[in-house]
């Protein structure tokens, strides 16, 4: 049903993007941002007072944005009784919030990734539809205009038939040096230790570069390709933060019928002098970088075309105005916040987590008939 507002609370500060995230729920007038509550961390941290730290990070929110702050997360989805959960907690409390929400009729809206692994976005996918709830995944690159303008173009076979999406993503890791996440604080200087107990670090959390990184890979080339990926060859390997048990570099290949992509993820290296993501097809390549949200087109014997940007709806604008024209019944989700269309790419990202573990090529499971 229509508002003149919707209510929204935040569950879980663990995930840096909360800070931007929650500034385009406060900023939109349709949006009533009205608490927030933090889920139990399941490693215990060393240093809580860090920029971009779980705990600085609600800090800074619910200061910020005028938020009431709740003990128990749950007490607080019964008290205030929102129309939306925004959650950015760590990818493996995704499923409990997703479950929580679903039984009392709240949306949820997750932070990238759905899920760490297709079983776990298959139980979300199967929550939301048994109590039908709305489940939807926010993607930073899904409200950069030069995405879709790329998109457009590859599906206007302007460069030909695709044969490869190659992405690069990365910085110096989510608390790393000289890490900024889009607001004015730069992350301080950690020691090896006080990373290595940061959630980000930790396998049985869902961190890693992989499912940061590599991640929005494989959500890039289940769109452009537009096709089910059949296998992924994946590598993680941790470079530098050794006291730490996950990656904090990864790759992987993915083998789609008609064309391939290569996903890159890093926390070790700034990713400011690569272009991503690069679309290569039989009659040129466009390069599409998310950083500056500019398109070039490179063919042969001509001179590189810069590409003026397609202009995005106002349900396009970010995520906060999706939800809101969504709910309104003006506009639908974009393809990529949809959990369905968000399993196609987990399972493209958990083959490559289960080849980096196996070290053999492994199979994509194909998610339609596991949903019927």
């Amino acid at each position: 049903m229509k508002k003149d507002q919707y209510k929204v609370v935040i569950v879980g500060f663990a995930h840096v993007h909360i800070n931007d995230v929650a500034q385009h729920y406060f900023d939109n007038p349709r949006i009533d941002l009205a608490a927030c509550a933090d889920m139990p961390c399941k490693v215990p941290e060393l240093r809580t007072d860090a920029p971009y730290t779980r705990q600085w990070n609600l800090k800074y929110c619910s200061e910020r944005f005028g938020l009431k702050v709740y003990e128990d997360w749950l007490r607080m989805l019964d008290t205030e009784k929102p129309d939306l959960v925004v959650c950015n907690s760590e990818n493996c409390y995704h499923v409990l919030v997703t479950e929580e929400c679903a039984k009392r009729g709240i949306a949820v809206c997750i932070e990238k990734p759905m899920a760490t692994n297709l079983k776990d976005a298959l139980e979300m996918y199967r929550l939301a539809e048994t109590y039908g709830s709305l489940l939807i995944v926010n993607w930073p690159i899904t409200w950069y205009s030069a995405m879709h303008t790329a998109k457009k173009m590859l599906d206007e076979g302007v460069i030909g038939d695709l044969i490869e999406i190659k992405t690069r993503m990365g910085h110096t890791g989510p608390l790393g040096p000289g890490a900024k996440h889009k607001i004015a604080a730069v992350a301080a200087p950690m020691t090896d230790a006080e990373i290595a107990r940061t959630w980000w670090h930790q396998t049985e959390c869902g961190g890693g570069a992989m499912a940061d990184y590599c991640c929005y890979g494989s959500i890039v080339a289940y769109w452009f390709a537009a096709q089910e990926a059949v296998a992924a060859t994946g590598m993680r390997i941790n470079s530098i933060h050794t006291l730490a048990n996950a990656e904090d570099n990864a790759a992987m290949i993915v083998r789609f019928p008609n064309c391939h992509a290569v996903l890159e993820g890093t926390w070790t290296t700034y990713q400011h002098t690569f272009k991503s993501p690069i679309i290569y097809g039989t009659k040129g390549a466009i390069v599409a970088d998310y950083k500056t949200n500019t398109v070039q087109l490179y063919r042969e014997f001509e001179p590189v075309q810069d590409i003026g940007n397609i202009t995005l709806p106002e349900h396009l604008k970010d995520v906060s105005w999706a939800f809101v024209h969504y709910m309104d019944g003006d506009a639908p989700l974009h393809e990529t916040m949809t959990a369905k269309f968000n399993l196609g790419a987990i399972a493209i990202l958990d083959a490559g987590i289960r080849s980096a573990d196996s070290g053999k090529t492994e199979l994509v499971n194909n998610i339609h008939w596991m949903i019927g």
